[in-house]
């Protein structure tokens, strides 16, 4: 979470409104994004440039693991000793196999998102030197469903007409329908891609080409290929409190197996729901979840929380800090969350052969 000098340094609404734009499709022209943000587009460009330069913005490619037979998420809360949460957190955050990681307050002290192989290697990543860290107590909840995702998340700064031009349909999630087809392959020259578009996700296609050595038809065809088939998605990473949430928690759910859909599809609409997963374990629905002051947790709680359908038990844990995003240290994560060198992707260590699988 930005601090509040970070949140009112020079932003402003058109500041805020170009985020959204580009949280909505971090590939959209400048002239696009203009004419939903009304202003010009060299305005457009420069704004966008400043908060780059601050650390405030950034859009980078993303490759979804699932459908590309790289690795299986699972979400991770561990308990720490009294003082080492950020040390915890710190150590996770250096993990290449780390997508998200935050420090969190309330009935656990760090929550992360790990990307393994398979299912079979968590016990051996949790089991590993994981064990050496001062931590009390782990508790795994393998994804089984996503029902939605940060991509999508709609910050409800711009109008509906722009959400609906700007916003790139995507396939639904591969877990939904596909396991019993195989993968989608990315071949060496997609890894490259992805790995350049990790680092700068609004690169142009004449320096991409030049990055990955193929012609610039060649790397516009294979990113909008990547992109139609679900592989590749843009994110764009801005800590929420630039668009006007200033609280973000983690909400655990346990609620009735034949309530699960209708209440996970319900809470997936709700306008603060950022990230949506069904999960195995103690909780089998878990969000990521905004609100715009401290004030509208309660309501939350009693009227979003309380009216689902289902419910059995529920518990919050505050973000006091994210560290690492969609694999990318955040602003706030300093040297303690560099990055792993392996940008979009899981490391190749966790690749593994998926012939025969689904």
């Amino acid at each position: 979470m930005l601090s509040r000098m970070q949140t009112s340094n020079g932003l402003d609404p058109l500041d805020r409104a170009i985020i959204a734009a580009l949280q909505l499709n971090g590939r959209a022209t400048w002239n696009e994004v203009g004419r939903h943000v009304g202003a010009e587009a060299r305005t457009v460009m420069r704004r966008a440039g400043r908060l780059e330069e601050a650390g405030l913005l950034r859009v980078i490619g993303v490759v979804d693991v699932l459908r590309c037979g790289l690795g299986v998420p699972a979400l991770v809360r561990c308990r720490c000793r009294p003082g080492t949460a950020p040390e915890v957190a710190a150590a996770l955050a250096g993990r290449p196999q780390t997508r998200f990681v935050a420090a969190v307050a309330g009935s656990t002290d760090c929550v992360a998102e790990l990307v393994v192989p398979d299912y079979q290697d968590l016990g051996e990543v949790m089991g590993g030197d994981l064990g050496e860290l001062p931590v009390v107590e782990t508790e795994s909840l393998p994804v089984m469903h996503t029902f939605t995702s940060a991509h999508d998340w709609d910050p409800g700064i711009l109008d509906g007409t722009a959400v609906e031009e700007l916003r790139i349909a995507a396939p639904g999630p591969f877990e939904d329908r596909y396991w019993e087809q195989a993968p989608e392959e990315l071949d060496p020259l997609d890894l490259r891609i992805v790995r350049a578009l990790g680092e700068v996700g609004r690169m142009p296609f004449k320096e991409l080409a030049e990055r990955v050595e193929c012609s610039e038809r060649t790397a516009a065809r294979r990113v909008e290929s990547m992109v139609e088939r679900g592989c590749l998605r843009f994110r764009t990473l801005a800590e929420p409190a630039t668009l006007g949430y200033g609280v973000e928690f983690m909400l655990w759910l346990a609620v009735e197996p034949g309530e699960l859909d209708r209440a996970g599809t319900l809470l997936a609409r709700h306008p603060g729901t950022k990230y949506l997963s069904a999960t195995t374990g103690r909780f089998n629905l878990v969000g990521q979840i905004v609100l715009r002051h401290y004030g509208e947790l309660y309501a939350y709680t009693t009227q979003v929380v309380g009216g689902l359908p289902g419910l059995r038990a529920s518990d919050v844990t505050l973000q006091t800090r994210a560290l690492k995003r969609a694999w990318t240290p955040t602003p706030t994560a300093g040297s303690e969350g560099r990055p792993s060198g392996h940008g979009p992707l899981p490391p190749p260590a966790t690749r593994k052969d998926k012939e025969g699988d689904r």
